[in-house]
């Protein structure tokens, strides 16, 4: 791979300027991995594009890998970004009056800094920050917080928004980081022409909802019925909401305009699958079902060969369908070019 070997000197010359910063071999690792003669770890963390620059923390591997430049500077400045603290101590409790409601912030009350409740809880920060505000008191500033011992609470985005305290053990790391997770992670989240790959990469089909930026109302039935209906597909399907003025080549895909939104669909990375009618997205089970038939290879089936015998009314003749339903808007790119549909639509734009 010709881009692999550019970038080989570069990466070993970024991690020697990094351990003279960080001589203790514990804290930063620089590793590479021939994928050719370890398929089998290229296969588990979803490799498919080269070279590929992945973060691991603590044994995990982060969500978000390195995009930036492929220079020495830039590799290393991202590195010490990685090292610097992700959590900002309060010094009076007047600054929690002042935090930016907009963001979702974790806050943590400690009696001490030097205590395993403390490490845990920055080993969460140390994951999540990309994701989350964290921030942290200790001693006396915290102590009306404490009345129950070291506490954790989540405030959610919105000023009237009820904060959520953390009921778990604070040393357990398992438990506080997928409680965090789920804060932190909204639900639904927007798709971008920033982190579209990035999302393309987590290997799972997408539900789209597509609406114009300034349509809430939309957006937030959409949530409400996802967080009804879908919960429990969650890890199966990725739920989105996308600006139909900055997508409208997704939209062509399956013969829609902005004027056409609010519009539902299902990116399967092979084909996209409209959602028949969005005012049908309260009916009970309409929009699981929808996601189920994805699931079931109904979809697919019914695009390609009409509705399935049993979907016919007596009488009714089955359709055969010629066409193949639209393609994805979202598929992976040929590797040299390391893009996306999506993508190559900023460009143009």
């Amino acid at each position: 791979c010709r881009f692999s070997q550019m970038l080989h000197p570069i990466f070993e010359e970024a991690s020697n300027v990094i351990k003279e910063e960080y001589p203790d071999k514990n804290q930063v690792v620089f590793a590479r991995v021939d994928c050719d003669q370890h398929s089998d770890i290229a296969q588990r963390y979803r490799i498919s594009k080269y070279p590929t620059l992945k973060l691991f923390r603590n044994g995990m591997m982060m969500k978000r890998e390195y995009r930036g430049q492929r220079s020495v500077t830039a590799i290393a400045d991202y590195i010490r970004q990685q090292k610097s603290n992700p959590i900002r101590e309060v010094h009076d409790l007047e600054e929690i009056s002042s935090l930016d409601r907009s963001r979702r912030n974790i806050i943590g009350y400690f009696e001490q800094k030097d205590s395993d409740n403390y490490r845990t809880f920055e080993r969460v920060a140390n994951i999540l920050h990309d994701d989350c505000v964290f921030l942290s008191a200790f001693g006396a500033i915290s102590k009306a917080e404490r009345f129950s011992g070291d506490n954790v609470i989540y405030k959610p985005p919105g000023e009237n928004a009820p904060d959520m305290v953390y009921l778990g053990s604070l040393t357990n790391f398992d438990l506080i980081y997928a409680w965090t997770q789920d804060k932190c992670v909204p639900l639904v989240r927007e798709i971008t022409f920033e982190n579209g790959e990035e999302l393309t990469e987590e290997g799972l089909p997408f539900l789209i909802l597509f609406h114009m930026k300034d349509d809430l109302e939309s957006l937030e039935k959409f949530q409400q019925e996802v967080a009804r209906q879908l919960i429990g597909e969650k890890g199966t399907i990725n739920f989105l909401h996308a600006d139909c003025d900055k997508f409208r080549h997704p939209l062509l895909h399956i013969q829609k305009t902005p004027a056409d939104c609010p519009v539902i669909a299902i990116d399967s990375f092979r084909h996209m699958y409209v959602f028949p009618d969005f005012s049908d997205l309260s009916v009970p089970g309409k929009l699981k079902q929808f996601v189920l038939d994805l699931h079931s290879g109904k979809l697919h089936r019914e695009f390609h060969h009409g509705p399935d015998p049993t979907d016919v009314a007596p009488g009714q003749p089955i359709q055969d369908l010629a066409s193949s339903p639209p393609e994805s808007s979202f598929q992976k790119l040929a590797p040299s070019e390391h893009r996306y549909t999506l993508l190559r639509e900023k460009d143009e734009l």
